[in-house]
């Protein structure tokens, strides 16, 4: 059996795909593929999203923004997106879900950006 992939995209690639990617890292191990991508991706990510993260206990300090390619999108089964609007290609046979999410950009740490990932997810880490 092949293992699933899931790719999270928004715009900058540094806030809301990056906490949903690993919330699901956590939530599913090794048992999803999870990858994220940005249309316009910054250079670092928002120190924002990485302490929220951190108040659950899940460490994305480690991961960088990047580029979303069509190649990104070919190889997944399931593609996430985020207030990305026309920027994410579409190719038929992929799973697309549009996840709206209030970006976490220039916000102090809101409670909300977390618990909604989670609650995206049906789940809570």
């Amino acid at each position: 059996m092949t293992t699933p992939r899931v790719l999270f995209v928004c715009v900058h690639n540094a806030g809301r795909s990056q906490m949903a990617s690993g919330y699901l890292r956590e939530l599913a191990g090794d048992r999803i593929e999870v990858r994220s991508a940005g249309s316009e991706p910054r250079e670092s990510l928002n120190p924002v999203a990485v302490a929220a993260m951190a108040e659950d206990g899940i460490d994305i300090t480690g991961r960088t923004p990047a580029v979303l390619t069509d190649d990104d999108v070919r190889a997944s089964d399931v593609v996430i997106t985020m207030g990305c609007g026309d920027a994410c290609p579409i190719f038929p046979g992929k799973r697309y879900e549009d996840w709206q999410l209030d970006d976490p950009a220039g916000q102090e740490l809101p409670g909300g950006v977390a618990s909604a990932t989670t609650s995206a997810l049906g789940s809570s880490p």
